[in-house]
């Protein structure tokens, strides 16, 4: 085989496992799902009524947090501790929550987004973050994407992200 088209292939490979970087969320999530990321409209009252249920919920997740707390091994791992508080939360306030389902039709709780809500027959992405004060001038990645093969968004919709800070208590 040629020693320049060996030298391209290689090239080509490391291109592909490269991370990608600088890249609109907005448009990855488009390219995996063929769905459309509906931008924030602040002059739009329903996108304000959703932010204003969200900040409740958000509210009444973490005071139920607080009361119980997070015990793990990993603090990594806190992320997937506040999902059912904050799906409880949403779900006092009315709203149609549940965990998405992937394009098989299965409910899956690993991987974006944590929650998918409805209001006003309206489709809502929810990702649920943890992230400790301590780590907030590093590099550490508070927020990994990984597309999947049975990807759980289905719905042209706005998505949104709620993130708790975590601390160490009790020690």
């Amino acid at each position: 085989m040629d020693k320049s088209y060996v030298q391209q292939l290689e090239n080509v490979i490391k291109q592909m496992l490269t991370p990608l970087k600088n890249i609109p969320f907005n448009l990855v999530i488009e390219a995996v799902s063929g769905k459309k990321v509906i931008p924030f409209d602040i002059n739009n009252q329903e996108h304000r009524d959703v932010l204003d249920l969200l900040k409740q919920a958000a509210l009444t997740a973490g005071t139920e947090i607080n009361k119980i707390g997070i015990l793990r091994q990993r603090p990594n791992e806190d992320g997937n501790d506040v999902e059912p508080y904050v799906l409880n939360a949403l779900k006092s306030l009315g709203l149609n929550a549940e965990i998405p389902k992937g394009l098989k039709g299965k409910k899956k709780t690993t991987g974006y987004p944590d929650i998918l809500f409805w209001y006003k027959n309206n489709p809502y992405y929810l990702e649920c973050k943890t992230y400790n004060n301590k780590n907030i001038s590093t590099t550490q990645r508070s927020f990994y994407f990984s597309p999947s093969e049975d990807f759980k968004v289905r719905h042209d919709a706005l998505h949104f992200i709620l993130s708790y800070e975590i601390y160490l208590a009790g020690v």
